[in-house]
């Protein structure tokens, strides 16, 4: 029988959770609401004692100083209505999961298969509100309807059942696992069905691939002798649904491109990855020579480039957009704690030295009519931001880089990047680290999490648009604790030669992680009957394809595993032997004696051919805005600093923790008050050594709408400036390319398809025109091709989007640079000339236009000066440096300004222009956002030494740091055109997102 332990506040104890929740009812609902109190419900399904009860309520479950326990009597009072929330059925609970583990330390004895704890939280509303309004409420806010189940009682409906308003929420229980064959020789019709009923993801012309596979006399034939039948088994298509998906398979990457530009010239693009983003890379090694640095590029779950003699980097960008859209915080979580494995499973395995984070969301204030199945933008910001953050600081890793952009077209899609970093010793056990193979016999081994419902068909759910069928099951439910422990172990295990492969077991679960392993030596053998699940009664195709997370797959020698096994149990980390691999050819996959599986690896693996992708470019044209001209732009530089994209993240950013391992150098925050927008971080991973890493990154979403040439060659050029601007070293600095696009592929549900697989086609040839010019070879890389929402009636499309990340080093991390200005009288400096670019700028976007004219890159000045802006701050010359990029020189100046607590004096009539002089003016001065720009600070007495060095190159004197508060720039006229106090300044910097 369940026992209900209910834990309650102590009465004048404030409820912290419970203010929030009324603050945001009425932000977001507008419904009066007097006060919300909340109480936490753990459901007991186990065979425990009166006694054990007892302690588990009084001691892990509850806070006795402020807290009150009590079993199987409810504690709710004083309330108009009750809301209680929990977990449906097969969604991971990790507060269930932890109180699990609490009673099983303190009754010293493990729970029986079907037993468990099972969380929920009941939220009690004082207030005027009626039962539809509370239902809004608990449906809108408390509760996500795809991984939550609720219940709605007032006072009367609660007393009438006796204080008990949810059931335990049973799983599946003892029943026995099926495998269903599916039959094929059906219609085209039907065939579609049963993909889309399956969520498969698969397109007719593959599905007919399939059918084709399965009537061939061949395999047949081998299929007989296994012992099955001519029909797939239901293991089988789902593997091969993941393994084709576009996730895993990067089909529109892989696929055959026929593209014709806007002066109708033609030309077939044999896959684009090949084409243009492995092609950089080949080509800027071999620029590099014998002084190339890549060690393991786009073979392994993450890039891996020389640190020095005797350790190796290790960097991956992940996106979780799809499940971030449905559960914020889940998915985001997962995100994250995913991400983490990517670095860990690279290699031998990796030591993780840091995370970054770029989010991509709608306005947070949103006031507009959404889709139903949409989440309001502030949710989803609030989940991904709090899931991000649970996910990183629980994992001691530091936070140390990241950014917010803000488009009302992310309101279909939040775009959710997570990065990781990681170290690993240049050999290992006489071994280079970043290499590892499998050799027929070794035995495939499960370590960590158990295997759920949670994040079945993740894989093919996040290939396809957003809808209102999207699945509840495809979204997982991350425990960091559960990972940080198996990190432990497994780093260990690394060290002793334990193991000979390692990889992430993420997006298909066993399928993806097993199927690629078994590709390194042909062939897999498994029993998924052996493998450990969290409760009764999944299905093999379940347990094969399940992302349920903190879970990674190796290869250990049978001479090994005695040892392995034995550390894992020290550690507490759960490790299973699954089978072993083989040479066979063959993904076979068995439920205890049954074969379920029974695929050949090249059919798996290379049976599908390459899509056929029309694309045609043709320029899109927007009205070109006449400008008003003003005599004061000091209104104008307010209203930038407190846009959305340019404002201040600190309610964000001071959630992540970037101290834990005591490695951060240069930090989110800097300056006087450490309140100034970093442009770059730098951290030592190695504590006893002043050597640095440098990581940056450039995203600049809006310049798709004019070009995504231009629109990538900028986030490149971004992020190369803001690692340049503390002094990251340009002789050993890789680059990783996530691409996020609107679906590419013309259909009716795409009619615009060729010009959007157009734009693809544009961002990869700037990706590889620009970094082979700035000697950047891409390490690694991710793409997320299906960022649309789709109900049948609206469609919403994310702009088409690069983040583009770097890595590299800084030889002694002393001599890096932050960007706030340092004392008075010292000179500043714009590097690099400003142009008529204000297409796609802030400056045009607060107005509500578009424009024309983008910023454009040249690569090669600005290698140049770029080259010489290093050697200027190695040579210690520059007291402070900050990129230019959203609002231009204007927002550079006051942020340089007041971020070092003193003022700036500046002329525009000193800055450089380029282009038409008819055009040049004060606010295209102010505003443009040119690529490629610096402001700099030097102290007087090096004034010569640093004008010297960057002699050759576009700068200019425009003006001088001032003890006196303020920020003033002189027009073309002579007259001051902006000025304002650093306070004002930095307080419309600030108040945006304040309190979010």
């Amino acid at each position: 029988m369940a026992r209900r332990i209910e834990i309650a506040l102590k009465e004048g104890v404030r409820d912290a959770r419970g203010e929030r929740i009324k603050r945001e009812i009425e932000h977001f609902l507008h419904l009066p609401v007097e006060a919300v109190r909340t109480i936490d419900v753990y459901t007991v399904d186990a065979k425990l004692s009166e006694e054990e009860l007892v302690k588990a309520a009084s001691e892990p479950f509850c806070d006795p100083v402020i807290q009150v326990w009590s079993i199987d009597r409810p504690l709710a009072a004083g309330f108009d209505f009750l809301v209680e929330v929990g977990y449906r059925p097969g969604v991971t609970d990790n507060v269930g999961r932890t109180g699990r583990e609490a009673i099983e330390y303190i009754t010293g004895r493990p729970m029986e298969a079907g037993e468990g704890v099972y969380t929920s939280v009941q939220y009690l509303l004082s207030g005027k509100l009626s039962r539809a309004d509370v239902e809004r409420i608990a449906r809108d806010l408390l509760g996500n309807a795809l991984i939550q189940r609720f219940v709605v009682l007032d006072r009367a409906e609660f007393a009438a059942q006796g204080g008990v308003p949810v059931s335990v929420p049973k799983v599946q229980g003892e029943t026995k696992a099926q495998v269903r064959d599916i039959d094929l020789e059906v219609s085209d019709d039907e065939l579609l069905r049963i993909s889309k009923d399956g969520v498969l993801a698969l397109t007719l012309e593959e599905m007919k691939i399939i059918q084709a596979h399965y009537r061939d006399p061949k395999v047949q034939e081998e299929r007989r002798k296994q012992g099955l039948g001519v029909r797939p088994t239901d293991v089988e298509l789902e593997c091969l649904a993941q393994t084709w998906s576009e996730h895993c398979k990067h089909k529109i990457f892989a696929g055959t491109v026929h593209y014709e530009d806007e002066q109708g010239n033609r030309q077939e693009i044999k896959s684009l990855f090949k084409s243009f983003i492995q092609r950089t890379t080949k080509d800027v090694r071999e620029k590099l020579g014998d002084s190339d640095f890549c060690l393991s590029v786009f073979k392994d779950n993450a890039g891996v480039i020389r640190f020095n003699d005797d350790w190796s980097l290790v960097f991956k960008v992940e996106t979780h957009n799809s499940p971030s859209a449905l559960d914020p915080y889940g998915g985001a979580l997962t995100g994250i704690v995913g991400v983490n494995r990517d670095p860990f499973g690279t290699g031998k395995g990796a030591k993780l030295i840091f995370n970054t984070d770029v989010f991509c969301f709608a306005d947070p204030f949103y006031d507009k009519p959404l889709p139903s199945r949409l989440l309001h933008p502030r949710r989803i910001y609030e989940g991904v931001v709090e899931g991000v953050e649970h996910g990183g600081n629980k994992s001691g890793i530091p936070t140390v880089n990241g950014s917010l952009v803000f488009d009302e077209r992310f309101a279909g899609k939040p775009l959710v990047f997570c990065g990781t970093a990681g170290i690993m010793p240049a050999t290992l056990n006489g071994e280079l680290g970043h290499e590892k193979a499998i050799k027929p016999g070794d035995l495939i081994v499960m370590t960590g999490g158990r295997i759920g419902k949670d994040g079945i068909h993740g894989a093919t759910f996040s290939s396809e648009e957003l809808n209102e069928n999207s699945p509840v099951t495809a979204v997982q439910i991350g425990d960091p604790i559960t990972q940080k422990r198996m990190f432990d172990f497994l780093i260990r295990a690394r060290d002793k030669g334990l193991y000979r492969f390692i990889t992430d077991n993420g997006a298909g679960g066993l399928s993806s992680s097993i199927g690629e392993m078994s590709g390194e030596c042909g062939g897999c053998r498994m029993d998924l009957e052996k493998a450990p699940l969290k409760y009764p009664g999944l299905d093999p195709w379940e347990i094969l394809i399940s992302e349920a997370q903190e879970r990674m797959s190796l290869a250990v020698p049978p001479e090994q595993i005695d040892e392995f096994l034995a550390m894992a149990k020290r550690f507490n980390v759960e490790a299973t032997v699954l089978g072993e691999f083989t040479d066979s050819g063959y993904f076979h996959i068995l439920y205890g004696d049954r074969t379920v599986a029974w695929l050949p690896m090249e059919f798996m693996h290379e049976g599908l051919p390459p899509m056929q992708l029309p694309a045609k470019w043709v320029p899109p044209r927007h009205a070109e805005p006449t400008l008003q001209v003003k005599g004061d732009y000091t209104a104008d530089l307010k209203a930038l600093l407190g846009s959305l994209n340019i404002c201040s993240k600190e309610s964000v950013v001071r959630r992540y923790d970037h101290e834990v391992q005591g490695g951060s150098v240069v930090k989110p925050f800097t300056g006087v008050a450490n309140d100034g927008p970093s442009d770059a971080a730098v951290v030592r991973p190695i504590l006893d050594s002043f050597e640095g890493v440098v990581v940056a990154h450039g995203i600049c979403p809006r310049y798709s709408d004019i070009d995504t040439y231009h629109m990538t060659a900028n986030a490149i050029d971004e992020a190369l400036r803001n690692y340049v601007a503390v002094g990251g070293a340009l002789d050993l600095v890789a680059g990783l390319d996530n691409f996020c696009w609107c679906d590419p592929v013309r259909s009716e549900k795409t009619p615009d398809g060729e010009y959007k697989m157009a734009q693809l086609v544009r961002a990869n040839q700037a990706l590889y025109d620009v970094c082979l010019a700035y000697n950047l070879p891409l390490i690694s890389g991710k793409d997320s091709m299906k960022n649309d929402f789709y109900d049948g009636a609206t469609k919403i499309s994310i702009p088409p989007t690069i983040l583009f990340s770097v890595i590299g080093k800084i030889e002694d991390a002393r001599r890096s640079v932050t960007m706030d200005a340092k004392r008075p009288g010292d000179v500043v400096y714009l590097l690099g000339r400003t142009g008529n670019e204000l297409g796609g700028s802030e400056y045009l976007a607060l107005q509500g236009v578009i424009g024309n004219n983008v910023p454009t890159v040249n690569p090669e000045k600005a290698l140049k000066r770029y080259n010489a802006l290093h050697t200027a701050i190695t040579g210690g010359l520059v007291a402070s440096c900050h990129d230019l990029s959203d609002g231009g020189l204007a927002v550079a100046l006051a942020e340089k300004a007041f971020a070092g607590g003193y003022g700036i004096s500046a002329d525009l009539g000193k800055v450089l222009w380029t282009g038409d002089d008819a055009m040049r003016n004060d606010a295209a001065l102010l505003f443009s956002e040119s690529a490629s720009r610096h402001l700099v600070t030097v102290r007087p007495g090096n004034r010569d030494a640093f004008e010297a060095i960057m002699a050759g190159n576009c700068f200019s004197a425009i003006g001088v740091v001032t003890e006196e508060g303020a920020v003033r720039i002189t027009g073309l006229s002579g007259q001051a055109v902006v000025e304002a106090s650093i306070d004002e300044l930095k307080e419309a910097w600030q108040s945006p997102l304040r309190e979010l």
